[in-house]
């Protein structure tokens, strides 16, 4: 449970600029779509997966690393995860269980015969994008978990596209038309935006500890 008053105090180091950004950012932010990535071989893939994210809105990304275990590349990110949530998983199987049990369908982003061409795409239902490693693709175990697969149309001689560009192209698309419904709930509740909010606010803060602790010694009605 997030302390309003807290929070409300802690806007107060805030300059206006970074505020209305929060602000502005936030209204933006989804659930209703999110991404994952399963044993990305190239680091900076994963980390532009992450940056891609954070531009088109998504708020949550999962990552698989059950044989490339590696940090996340700061610089290629260029501070995303700071932004983003980072779900880690050591196995697809414990990744997918998680993301079905939040309401999620699973999306191969795969040619398949079964495909659905992106501009088709039912941008209603509430998705998780699965993207392979760079040359095998996504295991079979995602293909036979998958609800439905999704392709890019191409009309070239190079039949693939990076992951992070078929990334970026998917999200940028997905959430456009998204965001140009009006009979689906894709934003953040009040209770997710308050929280993510603290979450942004303490990374912000360098003296978050400190300020927090004087507020309830000077408050100690408002401590939870």
């Amino acid at each position: 449970m997030i302390d309003l008053k807290l929070l409300e105090h802690l806007d107060t180091y805030l300059s206006e600029n970074r505020k209305q950004r929060f602000t502005d950012v936030l209204a933006q932010r989804t659930k209703h779509f999110t991404v994952a990535t399963e044993d990305v071989y190239q680091l900076h893939n994963t980390s532009a997966v992450i940056r891609s994210c954070d531009v088109f809105g998504i708020q949550e990304v999962n990552i698989v690393e059950e044989k490339n275990s590696k940090r996340i590349d700061r610089e290629i990110a260029m501070g995303a995860q700071k932004w983003v949530d980072v779900n880690r998983f050591n196995t697809v199987k414990s990744c997918i269980k998680d993301l079905k049990e939040k309401g999620y369908q699973i999306v191969a982003t795969t040619p398949h015969e079964k495909d659905a061409v992106l501009h088709d795409f039912d941008v209603t239902k509430k998705s998780c994008f699965f993207f392979g490693r760079e040359t095998e693709g996504l295991t079979q175990e995602v293909i036979d978990e998958a609800d439905c697969f999704l392709k890019i149309p191409m009309v070239g001689f190079t039949e693939s596209l990076n992951i992070s560009v078929s990334a970026a192209i998917i999200l940028q698309h997905v959430t456009s038309r998204l965001r140009q419904t009006t009979h689906v709930n894709w934003k953040l509740t009040e209770a997710e935006v308050n929280e993510k909010r603290l979450d942004w606010i303490k990374k912000t803060i360098k003296s978050y500890d400190k300020i927090s602790e004087r507020f309830y010694l000077d408050h100690p009605e408002y401590k939870l």
